[in-house]
């Protein structure tokens, strides 16, 4: 959401502090875990700022999950309990965040955050005190895999971006069967220059060409003037890779330049205020990968949708499922390590292997990412509509 430069600085200032903190109570730590009657997981999430929405949802499938394991028994007689903190939708305060969590609450494991950016202003203090992080939602490569080594004590429960890139890709080719796309994308984004990176990348190589690409920042208004040049090169389709609360206007402010081709997305546009924002009728002929439909008939889908409406009285969406799914890879991986030795948790994280999670079964690659498949679905008069299921 913010510029590298912001997330760059709030990682190093995140990085000096835990070289300070670092083993800081560690002992102390393990020695209340295997005394307590209960087991404490920190949750930093994106409760307030801009996208909330996010934090909020994914915040709910993780008690959800726990809600299930406590309800069952716990974990050898424990109970999971789960330490909030709001890190604003802000890296520099997603730092600040972990920090107490971490020194003050001394958690076993975080949960969070969402969005790659603060999960990337996370993980040097909780890697340097040996504390597990799983980030349900943060597609971004570089969150478990940086110059080529993987995090120990990182992982996510989601696809990652060069995957939905790819998987857009794929569709606008053999499913729209389009050649010449456009790309807008926001320049102070990294989740959205990866994924344009990517699609650009695959398109090429299928034989298509990008007709044109233009650039917006987060919290513009008016996109007129990158649509209008757009609009000169005759696109097939345009990509629009990132966050509702830009895409929406941008999709409205398209239409109302009467490019009424198919528009293209990511799992940033997932939230119920694209639709409030950009209106449902501007909606229709769009199309956006995520990892979730309701409509999606997989047995373990309908089980988790059907959970989470007793639980919430309202339909789950694709980050409570994340969150949900990140509270049982956790859940498990405790029981199986029978400690609460972060290096021993992390191994067992990374251990996991064929587990029944809400999405199907969940197994970790190498690199510390859940191997699974990508959904397209399509926006009809403001309701998504599941299209298809693509595994590359």
């Amino acid at each position: 959401m913010k510029t590298w430069k912001k997330v760059a600085s709030a990682a190093l200032a995140a990085m000096v502090f835990a070289s300070l903190t670092a083993g800081c109570g560690g002992g102390d730590k393990k020695k209340e875990a295997a005394n307590s009657k209960e087991i404490v997981v920190g949750a930093s999430f994106e409760l307030t700022g801009n996208v909330a929405n996010y934090g909020k949802s994914t915040l709910s499938g993780l008690k959800m999950a726990f809600d299930e394991v406590n309800k069952a028994g716990g974990i050898d007689g424990k109970k999971l309990r789960i330490v909030e903190s709001d890190n604003k939708s802000e890296p520099s305060e997603a730092g600040n965040s972990v920090t107490k969590l971490v020194t003050q609450d001394k958690v076993i494991a975080v949960v969070g955050p969402a969005t790659s950016g603060c999960v990337a202003a996370s993980t040097p203090i909780t890697t340097a005190n040996k504390v597990p992080l799983i980030a349900p939602c943060a597609t971004a490569p570089n969150i478990t895999v940086e110059n080529g080594k993987v995090k120990e004590f990182v992982f996510r429960s989601c696809f990652i971006d060069p995957f939905q890139g790819r998987v857009m890709a794929e569709f606008a080719d053999k499913n729209l069967k389009v050649k010449n796309v456009a790309i807008l994308y926001d320049a102070s984004s990294d989740y959205s220059k990866g994924l344009a990176e990517v699609f650009t990348k695959t398109m090429e190589e299928k034989g298509g060409k990008i007709v044109a690409k233009e650039a917006f920042l987060a919290k513009d208004l008016d996109f007129k003037s990158a649509l209008t040049k757009i609009k000169s090169t005759n696109p097939e389709a345009i990509y629009i890779p990132g966050y509702y609360e830009e895409v929406a206007k941008i999709i409205k402010q398209t239409r109302e330049l009467g490019l009424n081709v198919p528009l293209l997305g990511c799992d940033g546009w997932d939230s119920p205020k694209l639709v409030e924002i950009g209106g449902p009728e501007a909606l229709n002929n769009t199309y956006f990968s995520s990892a979730y439909s309701a409509q999606d008939k997989e047995p373990s889908v309908q089980k988790f949708i059907a959970g989470y409406k007793a639980m919430y009285n309202k339909e789950p969406d694709v980050f409570c499922m994340q969150g949900y799914n990140a509270g049982l890879i956790l859940a498990d991986a405790i029981k199986r390590a029978g400690t609460a030795d972060g290096t021993k948790l992390a191994a067992a994280i990374a251990a996991t292997k064929d587990l029944s999670v809400a999405s199907g079964k969940l197994t970790y690659d190498a690199d510390h990412n859940p191997i699974t498949s990508a959904i397209i679905i399509e926006l009809k008069d403001g309701v998504q509509t599941f299209k298809e299921k693509i595994t590359l």
